[in-house]
Order: C-alpha cells, then structure tokens, then sequence
C-alpha cells in the first residue's frame, strides 16, 4: 500500500491522519503551520484521497500500512496525530508498535466502539450518482435533503473530481467505505496499553470524545492528557485553531 502523502518542513517528523471521508489536505494549513518545526507527512489513508482503493478497511490493516509507510521513508520515533478515524489509526498503532512512536495525539475521538452516526450522509452519497451532474452547485442542492448542514456537504464535496466526460465521480473508494462502516466505527478487542506520552485533545461541544472516556483512554494509555477546546465541536482544529495550536504547541515542547 503507497499512501499518497505530502511533506512540508523540515525537522523530527510528525505525520497527520485525517478522519472519516477526509483526507490530507483537510490539515494542509496545520501542516503548514507545523513545518515551521517538523517534516510533518499528511498522509491519505486507503480509500481515501489520492491513496490506493481496497476491499479492506480496518485498523489493524490502516496501522499496518501506517508502519509501511514510517519503513519506506526511513523514519525513526515519530510525533503520531490523529484526528476521529485517524485518531483510532494512530492508537492502534501506537498500541503494536509503541518503539515507533515519540508522542501520541489525538483530536476528538476514544478508543471504543461508535454506533452508526454517518448512516444519513453515507445514504446520500450513495444515492447521489455523480456521473449525472456537471456542476458542483447542482450536487450540493440535491445533498441539501439528507445532508442540511452546509459545512458538511462542502467537506464531502472535496471528494469528487471531474472526469474527462466533464460529469463527477467520487475519488473516495465509497463502496469499500459503506462496506466497512461498522467496522469503522467499532475498536478492535485485541488491544493492550502502552505508556506512549499522548495527548487527547475533545471540542467542548462535541460528545465524540467524553469527559467520562477518561478512564477508558487511560486504561490503553497510561500517561494520557486530556485537553478540552473551548467553543469547538468535532472539528476544534478548524473551529478553534489557536486555542487548539497552543494546547497541541505546549504538549509538543514539553519534555
């Protein structure tokens, strides 16, 4: 599996994954912001992206191409951060291969199972069939049934590309995601604890990650922090980006 990838800066490296139907470039302005300090990867996982379509998708399998990639690039003890589904990619992967990790952070999500909380959107894009439209306005008006918040269908629609016909197709491997959803969502059994330095960072107004989580984040990860982002939901990188900069900064140049 080549995960597509993009590096800025330079320094000790620190890889971004992003969440559920995102990708790399959703991080590109933290990334950016980083590089000041770090090689900082922003990675695409499988399905995702620019990255390789596949029938499998699950995290012992997206933490085993996390491993490939940190081989293939030569890279030594590295800054893991992981925000929802990526949060959970790097979590498992700090748990089989804690050697291979420098610092842990984790943005909005825990290390257990989720119910069926993209159901709506995951229905809507299926039923969309982007072959039929030339323009990205039409799209977005025929999403506005299942999908009415319009933050969200903007970040969904950074997943279609135009083909050479001029119609859209989805760059996301949709079939594969639907198909794996629940095992997206759940955690797999077989995980132990690691005494990784991690940080848990929760948007306040979210309810992904749990003040009442604590117990279980500190039961995988034993010097675990957990850090709540005023004003912010699921997204606290983007809704708020300094106080998420300098929780993520202190963390970051503590020893």
């Amino acid at each position: 599996m080549q995960l597509h990838h993009e590096i800025h800066g330079s320094g000790p490296p620190l890889i971004i994954l992003h969440g559920l139907l995102g990708s790399g470039d959703n991080w590109r302005t933290m990334a950016r912001w980083l590089a000041g300090r770090y090689r900082v990867f922003s990675l695409d996982l499988r399905n995702h992206g620019r990255s390789p379509h596949c029938d499998r998708m699950d995290y012992p399998a997206m933490a085993e191409d996390l491993r490939q990639f940190m081989e293939q690039h030569s890279l030594g003890r590295t800054i893991l951060l992981g925000h929802s589904m990526g949060g959970k990619v790097a979590m498992r992967f700090a748990l089989a291969w804690p050697e291979m990790v420098e610092k842990l952070v984790v943005v909005d999500i825990a290390p257990k199972p989720y119910g069926a909380r993209h159901d709506d959107i995951l229905r809507g894009l299926v039923a969309l069939e982007p072959e039929r439209f030339r323009e990205r306005e039409d799209i977005d008006l025929v999403l506005q049934a299942s999908i009415p918040d319009p933050d969200m269908r903007l970040f969904l629609l950074k997943n279609l590309v135009r083909t050479p016909r001029g119609s859209f197709a989805w760059r996301i491997n949709l079939e594969s995601i639907v198909r794996n959803y629940d095992v997206i969502s759940g955690w797999p059994v077989d995980v132990a604890s690691c005494g990784v330095s991690a940080l848990f960072m929760k948007g306040e107004c979210s309810d992904y990650l749990r003040v009442a989580d604590a117990g279980l984040v500190r039961d995988s990860f034993p010097r675990a922090r957990l850090v709540t982002i005023s004003h912010a939901g699921h997204w606290p990188h983007v809704e708020a980006p300094g106080v998420f900069r300098a929780a993520l900064d202190g963390f970051l140049a503590a020893a």
